[in-house]
C-alpha cells in the first residue's frame, strides 16, 4: 500500500492530523487533492474529512494554525478557511464530516446522514476521486483505496465507485463531470459508464442551468474540449442542454451531393482555438460560429448546399442560448460579433485587398480584430495540406495589410476622429436623428478614404453634409 512522505504532503496538513488525534477524530485528505498529488499536478484547494463533528474541529484548526477567511456552511456540515504553510504557501481548506447520502428519484437534493470513511468514499463521483490519505499519526500518509482508484488513475480510466446508474441518479451533474474529467485529464471513460449516461441522459434536465453551465465552461476551458463535447453528444446530453448545437450533427445527401458534418467540424474549430487562447468566450464563439447552418441550409441544384445568411441568423440564436443557459450577458455582444463577422475576412483573402475594405473590417471588429482573425484561422479544417497552406498564406496577406493600414491611418484601435459631442457642438445641434446621420456619413467617408483620418477634415466634412441635409428638398 502506498504511503505518502512529508516531502509529498505539506507538513502543516500532518499538524492537522495531530490536532485530530488530540480530539480522537479519524482524519483524512480526500478527493481532488489526493488525485492531483498522485498525478504531480498543483492543487491548493484541499478537502479534509473527519469522522465526527467537522465544524467544531475546523474552529480548532482555525485557532491553532491561525486560519483566516473562516466560513461555515451548517446545512452541509462544512467549514472553509485559509492557512499558510512556509513551503506550500497559502492553502484553502474545506473541512467536512464523513457522510452517506440517499436521494429521492425526483430530487437532486440529498438526504444526508453522518457516515463512515467507507460511506464517504463510496458516495463520490469517480474512483480517482474516491482516494484518501490518513493524517492521523498511527497510519500517517497511508493511501486508502477501496475502489481501485489508483489503478484507474495509472491506466487513465474514468469509472464510478458504485454502479454508474446509481452514482449518476444521485447527482445527474456527475454525467457532465465525467465529460469534464475526460477532457481535462485526457482519460477514457469506462464503457459501462457511457452506457449509463446514454440510458439516463434526460435526468440532466432536473439540474439547474447555473450548475450545468459551470461544468460546461470547465469543459470548454480544458486543453482539448472536443473530448468532453464528443462525450456529451454521444450520450445525448448535449441535445438536452444545447439542442441548437446538437442539431448541427449529420450529413444530408441530395443527388449524391453532401455537405460536411457541421458539428464535428465545429469541435475541431474549438480545439484549434484552444491551442492558442484561454479566452472562454472566444472558445464559445468558436462553438457557436456555425450555429445557424441547420436553419439556413438549402439545396440548390446548380450550386449545391448553401447556408446564406447564417452569420446574421446566428447572432439571434446566440442570444437565445445565452438566455436559456443563464450565461452572463456582458460577453454576449462579443460572441455575437465573432459569429456575425467570422466570414468577413475570407473574401479579402481571395482578392485584391483595398485600404477601404481593411478599414471597414477594422472598424466593425474594433479591439477584437485579433480574436476574429484567430477564429478565422481556426475555422480552416481541411484535410488537404496544400489547401490549408494556401488559405493560411492568404490570411497572412490580410494581416499584413491590416498592419500597413493601421500604421498609415493610426487605426489599430479604430475610433472616428470626432464624436457625436463634437458634431453637436460644431453645428449647434441637440441629440437626435440628424446627428446620427451626419456621424454615420463621416465615419463611412473616413473608412472609404473619401477624407483623411484627420480632425479638421472631419469637421469640414460634417459642415458640408449638414448643409446638404438642410437644403435637401
Amino acid at each position: 500500500m502506498k504511503r505518502f512522505t512529508e516531502q509529498e504532503i505539506p507538513d502543516i496538513l500532518f499538524r492537522i492530523g495531530d490536532l485530530a488525534d488530540r480530539e480522537n477524530l479519524p482524519c483524512h485528505l480526500v478527493g481532488g487533492y489526493v488525485r492531483d498529488t498522485l498525478m504531480q499536478r498543483t492543487c491548493t484547494d484541499i478537502d479534509i474529512m473527519v469522522v465526527g463533528e467537522p465544524v467544531a474541529f475546523a474552529q480548532t484548526v482555525r485557532h491553532e494554525l491561525h486560519g483566516r477567511n473562516f466560513v461555515v456552511f451548517e446545512r452541509f456540515r462544512t467549514a472553509q478557511l485559509d492557512i499558510t504553510d512556509k513551503k506550500a504557501g497559502s492553502l484553502k481548506l474545506e473541512i467536512v464530516g464523513a457522510r452517506k447520502e440517499s436521494y429521492n428519484p425526483d430530487s437532486r437534493k440529498p438526504i444526508t446522514e453522518i457516515g463512515t470513511l467507507e460511506d464517504d468514499l463510496s458516495r463520490r463521483d469517480f474512483t480517482i476521486n474516491a482516494l484518501a490519505v490518513c493524517l492521523n499519526a498511527a497510519e500517517r500518509g497511508t493511501l486508502v483505496d477501496r475502489h481501485g482508484g489508483l489503478d484507474d488513475l495509472e491506466r487513465g480510466i474514468l469509472k464510478t465507485p458504485l454502479d454508474p446508474e446509481r452514482t449518476f441518479s444521485d447527482d445527474p451533474l456527475r454525467m457532465m463531470r465525467a465529460a469534464r474529467f475526460a477532457a481535462q485529464l485526457a482519460f477514457t471513460p469506462d464503457p459501462g459508464m457511457i452506457a449509463a449516461m446514454s440510458a439516463m441522459h434526460e435526468r440532466i434536465r432536473i439540474v439547474s442551468r447555473e450548475r450545468i453551465s459551470q461544468e460546461f465552461f470547465k469543459i470548454m476551458l480544458s486543453p482539448e474540449p472536443s473530448r468532453g463535447l464528443g462525450i456529451l453528444y454521444e450520450t445525448g446530453i448535449l441535445g438536452d442542454i444545447l439542442p441548437e448545437v446538437s442539431a448541427m450533427a449529420g450529413i444530408e445527401q441530395v443527388d449524391g451531393l453532401g455537405h460536411k458534418d457541421t458539428l464535428f467540424h465545429t469541435f475541431r474549430v474549438v480545439d484549434n482555438v484552444s491551442k492558442h487562447s484561454q479566452n472562454l468566450w472566444l472558445r464559445i464563439a468558436a462553438l457557436l460560429h456555425d450555429i445557424a447552418k441547420p436553419a439556413t441550409k438549402r439545396f440548390n441544384p446548380s450550386a449545391g448546399w448553401t447556408f446564406h445568411g447564417h452569420e446574421a441568423v446566428g447572432g439571434r440564436i446566440v442570444a437565445k442560448i445565452f438566455r436559456s443557459m443563464r450565461w452572463p450577458l456582458e460577453p454576449l455582444d462579443y460572441v455575437q460579433k465573432m459569429v456575425r463577422l467570422h466570414h468577413r475576412p475570407i473574401p479579402l483573402s481571395r482578392e485584391e485587398i483595398t485600404d477601404s475594405a481593411i478599414r471597414r473590417l477594422m472598424f466593425e471588429a474594433g479591439p477584437d480584430l485579433e480574436d476574429l482573425m484567430s477564429l478565422c484561422r481556426a475555422d480552416v479544417t481541411s484535410k488537404n495540406p496544400r489547401k490549408v497552406m494556401r488559405i493560411m498564406q492568404n490570411f497572412g496577406n490580410v494581416e499584413q495589410k491590416i498592419a500597413e493600414v493601421a500604421e498609415k491611418d493610426l487605426l489599430a484601435q479604430w475610433r472616428p476622429p470626432i464624436d457625436g459631442s463634437d458634431i453637436m457642438q460644431t453645428l449647434g445641434l441637440t441629440e437626435g436623428r440628424m446627428v446620427g446621420t451626419i456621424k454615420s456619413r463621416m465615419e463611412n467617408a473616413v473608412i472609404d478614404g473619401v477624407i483623411p483620418y484627420d480632425r479638421d477634415a472631419a469637421l469640414a466634412y460634417i459642415r458640408q453634409v449638414y448643409d446638404e441635409l438642410k437644403n435637401a428638398p
